[in-house]
C-alpha cells in the first residue's frame, strides 16, 4: 500500500512541475493541495490520512494540537532550515521527522528592491492610471542616488541588499543588536550609532531580521514617528518586526512616505484585512521566497528528503527530531 504524501499551500499549482517526483513513484502517492485550510479542524480533517507533508516555509503553523491528532504522520518536510511555526518538541513526542531544504537568500533581496523602486517611482499608481485612462503622471518620483539607505539586519539578505544599494550610488547605514563597525564596512554599509539614529537619518528603511524574542515589535509608534515625513519603510522579513497597529496608524496619518510589505501577520491576508484598503501602501501577497529556482530546490529536497527517509537515511533534519 502507498504512503500518502500532501503538498500543502500550493498555491499556484506549481509543485508538481517544480521538480522530477518520479523517485517516489512506486511508495508514494502525491496529494496537491492549493486551498489554504483556515482553521485547525479543516487541515486535521484534510490530513488525517496522509504520511508525509511538504510546507512551503511557514505558511501553515504545526502546534502540538496539530500533531496529537495526526497520528499517522511520520514525515514533515518545511522548505529551509529554520521555522518558528513548527513545534519541533511535539514533533518528536509523536515520532515525527522534520527536515528542511536548502534556501537562496538572492529572491527576497530582489524582491525587497522591487518593492523599494515601486515605492519610490509611484509604478502601482501610474501603471493603473495608464490601465484606467487615468491622469499622465500623477507622481513624482524619490531619487535614489545620493540618498541614504538604512538596513536593519546585515545578514545574508541585507549585506546583498546593500551591495545593491552601492550600484544606485547610495549611502548606506546599518543596524542590528550585534552588528560590529567592521562587519558593516565589510559589507559597504556604515555602522549607525543606534537604531534611532538609523530611522531618523535614512531616505529608506529596509528590514532584514529574523523575528524573535529581542526582534518582535522592533518598530513601533515610537520608533514609527522617527522617520522622515520623505522616508520609506520596506519590509520583506516578518510582519512581527513592526507593530501592525502603529504602521496602520502611521500610514493613514501620512508620518512617512508610504511603506511597502510582503510579510502579516495573518497570511493569506483576510478580505477585510485594514492593509488591503490602507493608504501609502505596496502590499504583496509574501513572495519574497516564491521564483522558480527557489521552488525547484524547495521541492526537489522535498523528494530528496522522502527518499531518503523511506530507505531509513532522513536528510537535512531539523529541530532536533527523532
Amino acid at each position: 500500500m502507498k504512503l500518502r504524501c500532501a503538498l500543502l499551500d500550493d498555491y499556484q499549482s506549481a509543485a508538481l512541475a517544480a521538480a522530477d517526483w518520479s523517485p517516489l513513484d512506486p511508495d508514494v502517492d502525491l496529494v496537491p493541495l492549493p486551498t489554504h485550510f483556515s482553521s485547525e479542524d479543516e487541515l486535521a480533517a484534510a490530513l488525517a490520512d496522509v504520511d508525509i507533508v511538504v510546507t512551503l516555509r511557514e505558511r501553515v503553523p504545526f502546534p502540538a494540537s496539530l500533531f496529537a491528532r495526526l497520528p499517522r504522520l511520520r514525515l514533515l518536510v518545511a522548505s529551509g532550515m529554520r521555522n518558528s511555526v513548527i513545534d519541533f518538541a511535539a514533533a518528536e513526542k509523536h515520532g515525527v521527522t522534520v527536515c528542511g531544504t536548502s534556501s537562496a537568500p538572492t529572491p527576497p533581496v530582489e524582491l525587497t528592491w522591487a518593492l523599494l523602486l515601486g515605492l519610490a517611482r509611484g509604478l502601482v499608481t501610474e501603471a493603473n492610471n495608464i490601465r484606467g485612462n487615468g491622469p499622465w503622471q500623477s507622481t513624482v518620483g524619490a531619487d535614489l542616488h545620493g540618498r541614504r539607505l538604512g538596513l536593519l539586519g546585515l545578514g545574508k539578505i541585507g549585506s546583498r541588499v546593500a551591495a545593491v544599494a552601492g550600484a544606485f550610488g547610495m549611502d548606506v547605514t546599518a543596524w542590528s543588536q550585534n552588528l560590529t563597525e567592521e562587519r558593516a564596512e565589510a559589507a559597504g554599509a556604515a555602522l549607525a550609532p543606534s537604531k534611532e539614529d538609523l530611522l531618523a537619518t535614512s531616505d529608506f528603511v529596509s528590514l532584514h531580521l529574523v523575528l524573535g524574542d529581542r526582534t518582535r515589535g522592533l518598530l513601533g509608534a515610537a520608533e514609527l514617528a522617527l522617520l522622515k515625513p520623505t522616508a520609506y519603510l520596506i519590509n520583506t522579513s516578518r510582519a512581527g518586526l513592526v507593530d501592525q497597529d502603529a504602521l496602520l496608524a502611521a500610514l493613514h496619518a501620512g508620518a512617512f512616505a508610504g511603506a511597502a510589505v510582503d510579510v502579516f501577520d495573518t497570511e493569506p491576508l483576510p478580505a477585510d484585512h485594514p492593509f488591503r484598503t490602507a493608504p501609502r501602501l505596496l502590499a504583496t501577497p509574501h513572495l519574497g521566497y516564491v521564483t522558480h529556482a527557489n521552488y525547484a530546490t524547495y521541492y526537489g529536497q522535498a523528494v530528496e528528503n522522502i527518499r531518503a527517509h523511506l530507505d531509513g537515511h532522513p536528510l537535512r533534519r531539523i529541530g532536533g527530531t527523532a
